[in-house]
């Protein structure tokens, strides 16, 4: 039981999968040198027989020889050769000049190879290393295994991770050609980069990528029997490493498992479904933001690029966003030795000169950039086809409906009409329910998703923690009875009371107590541990409030504010914070390094998607967020980070219910199993709707419509208008139909059948809006709306931050948002697991007594604001308190337990115990209250029958023997009020009698 039985056992585990076992001491090698020239050679002329011996001798000294003055650039000369292949030529006997291009391994047929794993390699270098186990192929020296001993309490696989450390100094030569490093100690068991730290050093868990295994103890096997059959391996060291060019600085990365997985599955879906073979959709990727979606996409790209049957593909990365554009743009280009050149659309008429061209390669682009064209003769009508090549391969970062535009002219229909023979495949951090069963329309169904649970299990992100404070705000009694004079908003009478709830959140003296917390709060944190922060507010007016607040602080480091500028409409002195493109790239750099003096920056929406700066560790949010939204801007604390535990995000503004119910969605495997949706099921339902909805308009044709002069379309929309006003269900028909129709539209809006009947569409969603005008008057309402604004802004007043932590009595409130004591703050009918139940219990149990009774809904303007202001305190307020019973729930029950075991009660008992005992000064006791109590419930058990709290004759039958019971033993004047509230516990806890029982 020692470190070699670990070693013993791994050697083993390669030998199933058909590795060569063979003693270190037994190899045929200059201790001095690590290659097995021997093994080297004979691979090459058995693979290359037509070359001659001088060449093949120029082949070998290239691989065994590499340039560079240090390690890093050694191992990225090697790695291009290995992967990459080298070219050599020679002279015939006649002089004529001959070449080929040579690999050192087959990655076509695995068995090809000659696979040795070695145990105790010996290499002389500055000092003399002993290898625990190298695997050599084709003599190749590009695994190297580290083990420590299982069984020994005092190491770990940071001790194996500081060997390698070493053996970096002392027999660099090794590493020149190393392509994977493994430390192991038996239960954990990482793969990585010799070069990098130990936090970027990962399990692999999954066989075959549909299955993950999280038991530490079977680590090693997983990583040997998932990563290590030949044809994988080969495929990982060939397609899944790439080095990063930092400005000289070499920067080696590896994919992780779920990467890995996930790019085979686009991989075989691409041969399968890419045009014309298949139908051009070729799924959709999840991964949780942080996880390293980025580095996933440049691997598919590379990989795509290589295979001969893509014939030289051009692939596309369209995002929807500038910043998200540059930030993609840039990591591919440090992916450079996978992906080759990279080239960026900066126009449209850069992207349509790109894409025109018959050769392959990679094209960035946003989305907005297939827009039409103005011309001298007018505006496009449809964009115009760019290439009807095969092998064109859209990649759609974050790809969502909302990005889509698939009506006649939206940049997704241009793109189709622009590359009509393309195929499609979707990246996203955002789950996929049912609300976007059109994402996998457009895009395939679900090839792989990675949950923000099980990044954090794995490391691939750090764990978001989540701290409530908030700032209540109330209403001054002195507008109310002015709110209570302004008339019912029948249509959305929370729009205007939210937007005005919004705005105070700006309120001046709001702001400047925010700012004092969240000065005091950073300057804390980062006592003790380094980083940077970023604060969210409401709007660019109340981020420049917040800076100037923060600002005027005594301690309060540089700051910045980063938005868009409006020069027409923004005031003068907001121009200090508006930037040029590169005036923003440069304070992007500032505040990613993490000694820059830049500390803190203040955003609204600019840079919560798509930047990546991991020195963040804390997000004070004071902006109403929801869903993929606020998932994405919480994920920027997420990134893995030298010692950084963890992410925090402080909550100012309420949104814990919002955050439990996102990331509840995150963590539920979402878009994992669920099929595409029928498109052929979808368009015949979209064209049958159609016809109902024209059939309540009268009926009508477009060819009909194309003839009348505009006089005559007036009228006939007129008539239209006016038989579909004729009474409130026929109008309400046609607007439930025509609703329909649009959803079903929506769905299948990337086919091109459906394209064939937009006009028609566009005409009925143009009747819908005149009639929603006409019963919903839009100016009338928005003044009516902005006095409401007013009103309220000027009724609202901010009190001092409440410290939820201190008011629930708690030392802290430091909880992950993927705990189930937090996800247990959303509340889901059918969700029966663990988390949910014990909630039940808690609010069934616990609160219900305690809760106030529904008020009854009242329409009154004042009502409405109270309600939303108590949501608005609600959300935080109810979902901590969730979290506090949830954080004690065990201890009371406990505590319950051993006080009915100290009183000789039984469990239903206690109730009735606590109910008397606070009864007490009234009692006559002749002897301990639990007598009584053994005779009160012991009457109540026996009158029980079925149903019984809804018949009379039974109710008084337990009230009667209860009466026997306490007669004598209370006061006559207080016998029928304890009675009453006896009879009303026997309900709560009996109600359901006998199955209670």
């Amino acid at each position: 039981m020692i470190e070699i039985t670990v070693q013993n056992a791994a050697i083993e585990y390669l030998k199933d999968l058909g590795y060569r076992h063979r003693k270190g001491n037994s190899l045929d090698r200059d201790l001095k040198k690590v290659v097995l020239e021997k093994e080297l050679r004979d691979f090459l002329v058995s693979t290359y027989p037509d070359v001659p011996a001088t060449a093949i001798n120029e082949a070998l000294a290239s691989f065994t020889q590499h340039s560079g003055m240090d390690l890093d650039h050694r191992n990225r000369d090697f790695h291009r050769k290995l992967t990459q292949g080298i070219s050599v030529s020679w002279k015939d006997k006649n002089g004529k000049e001959l070449a080929k291009h040579i690999y050192p391994i087959n990655y076509r047929d695995p068995e090809q190879n000659q696979f040795i794993c070695s145990d105790e390699v010996k290499v002389i270098g500055k000092n003399s290393r002993r290898a625990d186990l190298v695997i050599f192929i084709n003599g190749l020296p590009l695994i190297v295994f580290e083990f420590k001993n299982m069984f020994d309490a005092e190491v770990g696989v940071d001790n194996a991770h500081r060997q390698i450390g070493h053996y970096l100094q002392d027999i660099p030569q090794l590493f020149d050609f190393n392509a994977i490093t493994i430390i192991s100690d038996g239960m954990q068991s990482l793969h990585g980069m010799y070069s990098s730290s130990l936090k970027w050093f990962a399990p692999w868990k999954s066989l075959r990528g549909d299955d993950i295994k999280q038991e530490t103890e079977l680590q090693l096997e997983t990583l040997l029997n998932g990563l290590f059959p030949k044809a994988t391996l080969l495929n990982y060291i060939q397609n899944f490493i790439f080095h990063e060019d930092h400005n000289g600085k070499i920067l080696k990365k590896g994919a992780k498992y779920h990467q890995y997985w996930s790019i085979q599955k686009a991989v075989e879906s691409a041969v399968e479904n890419i045009k014309p073979k298949g139908d051009g959709r070729l799924g959709v990727i999840w991964h949780t933001q942080g996880s390293g979606k980025s580095i996933s996409m440049a691997i598919l790209t590379g990989i795509l690029r290589q295979m001969p049957e893509m014939k030289n593909p051009t692939i596309v990365i369209q995002v929807d966003r500038s910043d998200l554009d540059q930030q993609l743009y840039e990591n591919f280009v440090l992916a450079k030795d996978l992906v080759g050149d990279v080239h960026h659309a900066r126009t449209t008429e850069e992207l349509r000169s790109l894409l025109s061209t018959d050769g392959g390669g990679v094209v960035f682009t946003t989305i907005e950039k297939f827009r039409l064209k103005d011309l001298e003769t007018g505006k496009e009508t449809a964009h115009p086809v760019l290439s009807e090549r095969y092998n064109l391969i859209v990649m759609a970062d974050e790809a969502h409906r909302t990005q889509y535009g698939f009506h006649d002219g939206g940049f997704a229909q241009n793109i189709r009409r622009a590359l009509p023979n393309a195929s499609f495949i979707g990246f996203t951090g955002t789950p996929l329910d049912s609300k976007d069963a059109d994402t996998q329309l457009v895009f395939g169904p679900t090839l792989h998703s990675y949950d923000i649970e099980q990044a954090v299990k794995d490391g691939a992100t750090v764990p978001i923690y989540y701290e409530p404070k908030m700032v209540p705000l109330n209403i001054k009694a002195a507008y109310s009875a002015q709110l209570d004079e302004i008339e019912d908003d029948e249509d959305n009478p929370s729009k205007a009371v939210w937007a005005a709830v919004e705005d105070a959140a700006g309120a001046q003296s709001r702001v400047e107590k925010v700012a004092g917390d969240i000065l005091e709060h950073f300057l804390a944190r980062t006592a003790t541990l380094e980083g940077k922060a970023m604060v969210v507010c409401m709007s660019r007016r109340n981020c420049v409030k917040m800076y100037d607040a923060l600002t005027a602080l005594d301690g309060c480091p540089e700051i910045a504010v980063i938005m868009t500028g409006n020069i027409s409409n923004d005031p003068p002195e907001w121009n200090k914070h508006i930037r040029t493109k590169e005036a923003m790239e440069a304070i992007k750099k500032r505040f990613r390094n993490p000694k820059d003096p830049l500390k803190i920056v203040i955003v609204r929406d600019m840079w919560l998607t798509g930047f990546d700066a991991p020195i963040i560790h804390t997000m004070y949010v004071d902006k109403i967020m929801k869903g993929h939204n606020l998932m994405q801007a919480i994920a920027r604390v997420n990134r893995v980070f030298e010692d950084k535990p963890s992410g925090l995000v402080v909550d100012f503004i309420g949104i814990s219910g919002y955050l439990a119910e996102a990331t509840k969605k995150y963590t539920s495997g979402g878009g994992k199993g669920k099929p595409a949706v029928d498109i052929e099921l979808a368009v015949n339902l979209c064209f049958e709707q159609l016809e109902t909805v024209k059939e309540l308009m009268g009926g009508f044709s477009m060819e009909e419509i194309v003839q009348l002069d505009d006089r005559e379309k007036l009228q006939w929309s007129k008539k239209v208008i006016n038989d579909l006003l004729q009474s409130d269900p026929v109008t309400d028909n046609f607007l439930r139909e025509e609703r329909k129709l649009s959803e079903l539209v929506s769905m299948t809006s990337s086919d091109k059948r459906i394209w064939e009947i937009q006009d028609e569409v566009a005409i009925i969603q143009k009747i819908r809006k005149t009639i929603r005008k006409i019963k919903f008057p839009p100016r009338p309402q928005r003044e009516k709306n902005e006095r409401i604004k007013d009103l309220i802004s000027k009724s609202l007043e901010s009190q001092e931050i409440v410290d939820l932590a201190k008011m629930y009595d708690l030392d802290k409130i430091d909880i992950s948002i993927i705990d189930d004591r937090f996800q247990a703050t959303v509340k889901e009918k059918g969700d029966e697991n663990v988390k949910i139940e014990l909630l039940r219990r808690i609010i069934n149990d616990e609160l219900k007594v305690r809760m106030p009774k529904n008020i009854k809904k009242a329409r009154r303007l004042r009502d409405e604001l109270e309600k939303v202001l108590g949501n608005y305190h609600k959300n935080s307020l109810d979902s901590i308190a969730a979290i506090k019973h949830l954080l004690d729930i065990a201890d009371e029950f406990q505590q319950d337990d051993i006080r009915t075991k100290q009183l000789g009660l039984t469990e239903d008992e206690l109730a009735f115990y606590d109910l008397l005992s606070a009864n007490e000064k009234i009692l006559n006791k002749a002897g301990p209250i639990q007598d009584l109590v053994h005779k009160v419930v012991s009457s109540v058990k026996k009158n029980l029958q079925l149903d019984w709290t809804k018949k009379e004759d039974a109710r008084a039958a337990i009230r009667l023997a209860v009466k026997k019971e306490l007669r004598g033993k209370v006061p006559f004047s207080e016998l029928d009020n304890l009675l009453k509230e006896v009879i009303e516990q026997a309900e709560g806890q009996y109600k359901d009698w006998p199955v209670e029982a």
